[in-house]
């Protein structure tokens, strides 16, 4: 049966480096974020009230386009950040913060809904809850230059939202994992016990769909 699976989670969650694993461990495809990519993610990074808005519009723009590549897969899939977490996380935080205009979001959001009505849902969403001191470390080991500068503030706004998010998503069933005390690539243990966790929300939402409840 084909599946689409969501990895999300802060920067630094260890997203990326499960996407591999678990891809390798299930015969899965994966989808990644888009980080080198982006043309305008290290102008972002350096002024952020002037090139927020073009950064977040080729996110967004790429993540659909990679959603909509995923949806046509004969197998089964595993996406390194989505397009809900784009709209709900990172472009929120940046007009909250006003270094997106009201009319800049606005737009944003129009262009969001479009592509939510437009692509399907995933079958599960996977939340990678990470402490600052973990997300800080894992943003050091992988030396990117242009993260190095990245605030604490800024990490820690970002997991308030993704914690007001991932409260309130609807669109799929959601499978929170504490990733503190876990390490995916040196511990095959952990690994393993995530893949179980995986696979029987996974079940669980088949079952759901199989049997609604009254």
């Amino acid at each position: 049966m084909k599946r689409y699976l969501v990895l999300a989670g802060n920067i630094g969650a260890g997203k990326s480096t499960l996407v591999d694993l678990l891809c390798k461990r299930l015969d899965w495809t994966a989808y990644y974020e888009p980080v080198a990519e982006n043309p305008y993610l290290q102008d972002f990074y350096a002024d952020m009230d002037r090139w927020a808005f073009h950064s977040q519009c080729f996110f967004l723009t790429h993540r659909a386009q990679s959603h909509r590549g995923l949806s046509l897969e004969s197998g089964s899939v595993v996406q390194d950040r989505s397009m809900y977490e784009d709209a709900e996380v990172f472009a929120r935080n940046l007009f909250m913060q006003g270094q997106l205009s009201a009319r800049d979001y606005r737009v944003y959001r129009d262009l969001y809904q479009v592509f939510v009505s437009l692509l399907p849902p995933p079958d599960l969403v996977v939340y990678l809850r990470a402490s600052l001191p973990t997300l800080r470390h894992r943003i050091n080991q992988r030396a990117r230059r242009f993260e190095q500068n990245i605030p604490d503030s800024y990490l820690q706004g970002l997991g308030l939202l993704y914690e007001d998010w991932i409260g309130s998503f609807q669109m799929a069933p959601v499978l929170a994992i504490e990733t503190d005390e876990l390490d995916f690539s040196n511990h095959a243990g952990d690994l393993e016990a995530v893949v179980a966790r995986i696979e029987k929300a996974l079940r669980e939402g088949q079952e759901e769909l199989d049997f609604p409840k009254p």
